[in-house]
């Protein structure tokens, strides 16, 4: 952006304050456009991303009072695209194109007033044009997302846990306080003017905004790289936080922690975690969705005759069940609410799937109980009804 541009555009009016607006009011001016227009708020709408930009060069010079002064008795001198000076009765202007100044290329001291080539001077210190800055010209950037990995035992799955991790991502570099120069004194880009973007033909009339490859997004270059980053302003960074896991998590979910992610350039939010689940498998008990599963050992009497048989529940006392007279092996009921924890802090059920047992071994007593059972039952096929639904197909 040239000097004529910076001179042209109206600060105040891309801010929409008076031009005797105070400090606070152009902040708060400020705050409320790049809230509005912030690109994170306005996926893919690029007038948004233009107003953005203009809004926060518009803050950058009537945010600072030096660059203000400057900047008022630059649109003074130069208002209206016309030098002001001496006319008739004192007043009028020199009626020359600002292009002419700017261009250069009369070249020498000569001109109206004596000028000529100097008139970037007469910019320099306001619009750093080709000099340094640490001021917020370029915008915020936000944090890399991270990924990271825990393993969780079983019950802690279910009830939920608060676990340490140690995570490595960029950060800001400490040897340059995030400048990535040497003396904390970096340039602006020359070739995208500080935006960390530069746009390209799309065609059919459409551009393309990708990220700028000689500053690598930053609007900023390392006049004398740091040592440390290499000019990039990020270094590697580790650290430990404490991380709150939900209840109910299952085996390789992915959970997303807004915020915990890598912290964020000139002000920009942090990222966001991902963390992904692995759950050890219990001894006891099994997962089917927010349902817990146990498999309870019964024997034959009990099967046969019906009983109520105890069975243990995740963390928590036993429950009774009640098996009715002649349950099969295999069958499965439930014990409501004893299960994993819902998103809505409700409790799935623990089915519980009953097995029967037939002993290794058997007592003489038990032995001679079973064959007399056996020959009352003599007449009672079990298999009756397998052959004839055979036969039948």
């Amino acid at each position: 952006m040239s000097t004529k541009d910076f001179v042209e555009k109206d600060y105040y009016k891309v801010l929409g304050v008076p031009k005797d607006a105070t400090e606070a009011e152009i902040k708060k001016a400020y705050r409320k456009l790049a809230r509005e227009f912030h690109p994170d708020a306005n996926k893919g709408d690029a007038g948004a991303e233009t107003r953005f930009k203009e809004v926060s060069e518009a803050n950058d010079v009537l945010g600072d009072p030096k660059k203000r002064k400057e900047y008022d008795e630059a649109r003074a001198l130069f208002g209206n695209g016309g030098l002001r000076g001496p006319g008739p009765g004192g007043t009028g202007s020199f009626n020359f194109d600002l292009g002419d100044l700017f261009g250069g290329a009369q070249g020498g001291t000569g001109g109206a007033g004596g000028f000529g080539g100097g008139i970037g001077d007469v910019f320099g210190g306001l619009f750093n044009r080709g000099g340094t800055t640490t001021g917020p010209r370029t915008q915020p950037r936000r944090g890399q997302d991270i990924e990271s990995e825990v393993t969780l035992s079983f019950t802690e799955a279910i009830e939920g846990a608060t676990v340490p991790l140690r995570m490595s991502s960029q950060a800001a570099c400490k040897a340059c306080s995030g400048t990535g120069d040497k003396n904390g004194n970096p340039r602006v880009c020359p070739t995208c003017l500080g935006t960390g973007q530069v746009s390209r033909g799309g065609g059919g009339g459409f551009s393309l905004t990708d990220p700028c490859a000689d500053c690598r997004g930053r609007g900023l270059i390392a006049q004398d790289p740091c040592d440390v980053c290499k000019g990039s302003g990020r270094a590697r960074s580790s650290r430990t936080m404490q991380v709150r896991i939900p209840a109910g998590v299952s085996d390789a979910q992915r959970i997303r922690l807004r915020g915990k992610g890598a912290p964020g350039e000139r002000g920009g939010p942090h990222g966001d975690l991902y963390v992904v689940v692995h759950v050890d498998p219990h001894p006891v008990f099994g997962r089917k969705d927010d349902n817990l599963t146990v498999t309870v050992p019964v024997s034959f009497t009990e099967a046969a005759l019906g009983a109520e048989v105890r069975v243990p529940t995740l963390g928590g006392a036993p429950v009774t069940l009640k098996l009715p007279p002649g349950t099969p092996n295999g069958r499965t009921m439930r014990a409501r609410g004893k299960g994993a924890v819902r998103k809505d802090g409700t409790r799935g059920d623990l089915l519980v799937t009953v097995e029967v047992r037939v002993p290794a071994e058997l007592s003489e007593p038990a032995t001679e109980a079973l064959e007399a059972y056996r020959a009352a039952t003599a007449d009672d096929d079990p298999r009756a009804e397998l052959f004839k639904a055979a036969k039948g197909a």
